[in-house]
């Protein structure tokens, strides 16, 4: 297979890289109180001599007191916490990469198998982390305030930390997700309604406060799924009105890529077309967008968690989109995961070479 066009430059404002793969955000829990170590600086820097075009980083929780169910996610916030993402882009940087970093607030969530719980209850627009399961508290008006300023805060420290871009994480069930689910936004008051485009709101002041934050010319990213983690076929926009309705106050209010999270990338969004997410995402918006799901793998990231090994699989139907402008970017998660010079195996045309994907990976730093 000819994976020449996987390997052409891509510019868009503060972005700048070498080719067209993406490490997609993987969430580690390798940061001890929230602090990225050396370990964690090398890890990324091992992905960027690699030749991974662009980092997006593990899922980093902004300055909410209960953003995080997990003790050793990292933090973007805090002195020592920012020390430490200072050390990972200029590792990054020295060799020869770019990355951003996936700003996150989780929302309402389950309580983490470690027995560890944030000093305040989770948070989220109605208390609920699912239809029907309450786990936390419903945010005030304050509570929202405070959590919009939380983002562009984050927004902000990652561009004077010398950051290319930053991610807004708006997918997977997790805080600006709930308010987009109405099986998890239950309010009557402006951060609610009763349709998918009234319940952008409070994604939208996010995206507004951190454009505001980092300027008109900081290339920003937002990720996006229609599915949930509790609800893998569920999807958020039904048809392709809906999406469009969805999408454009996000594009609108400042996002410049929309990052398209599926399970699997081959398959189609809506009936009639053989598009994915990414494909409708670009068609509709006319933005950029990166397609992520299952490539170069056999199966899928929930799989993982339950204990399944992929082995490497084709790039063919990948490439034949890519090639057809459906995205413009590939998010690689585990194949990056499992080998950091995945990238580079893959421009060399080295497929003998490509490593298959195991559970055990998951509870390392692969250098």
């Amino acid at each position: 297979m000819n994976t020449d066009s996987l390997f052409k430059p891509f510019s868009l404002k503060t972005l700048n890289i070498k080719n067209r793969i993406v490490m997609a955000p993987m969430t580690r829990s390798f940061s001890p109180n929230g602090v990225p170590t050396d370990d964690v600086a090398a890890y990324y820097k091992k992905r960027a001599e690699g030749e991974a075009g662009l980092i997006l980083s593990e899922g980093t929780v902004i300055n909410r007191v209960s953003s995080s169910n997990d003790a050793n996610v990292p933090h973007f916030y805090g002195a020592d916490a920012l020390a430490g993402w200072q050390q990972v882009i200029n590792e990054v940087h020295t060799a020869g990469g770019a990355m951003g970093p996936q700003i996150w607030h989780m929302g309402v969530m389950d309580n983490h198998a470690s027995g560890w719980v944030p000093s305040q209850p989770f948070e989220g627009p109605s208390g609920l982390n699912r239809p029907g399961n309450t786990n936390g508290n419903t945010m005030t008006d304050a509570d929202i305030a405070d959590t919009i300023a939380a983002f562009g805060q984050a927004a902000a420290d990652a561009k004077a930390l010398g950051f290319d871009t930053v991610e807004i994480h708006g997918a997977h069930g997790y805080l600006i997700d709930q308010f987009f689910w109405d099986g998890t936004n239950q309010r009557t008051d402006v951060y609610g309604g009763k349709t998918l485009a009234e319940r952008t709101r409070f994604g939208v002041e996010v995206i507004k406060e951190v454009r505001k934050r980092v300027g008109e010319d900081f290339a920003l990213i937002i990720r996006l799924s229609q599915f949930k983690p509790s609800a893998y076929d569920f999807k958020l926009a039904k048809d392709p009105q809906e999406m469009e309705a969805w999408l454009t106050p996000l594009v609108d209010a400042g996002v410049d890529i929309l990052h398209c999270s599926q399970r699997r990338f081959w398959e189609p969004e809506f009936e009639g077309s053989d598009l994915n997410f990414a494909g409708w995402a670009k068609k509709l918006t006319g933005k950029a967008t990166i397609t992520v799901g299952s490539v170069g793998l056999s199966g899928d990231f929930f799989g993982a968690f339950a204990g399944e090994s992929s082995q490497p699989s084709s790039l063919d139907e990948l490439l034949r989109r890519f090639d057809r402008g459906d995205f413009d970017l590939v998010g690689v998660g585990r194949p990056l995961l499992s080998d950091p010079a995945w990238a580079q195996k893959i421009r060399n045309g080295e497929t003998d070479e490509l490593k298959g994907f195991t559970p055990q990976a998951l509870g390392e730093l692969v250098m």
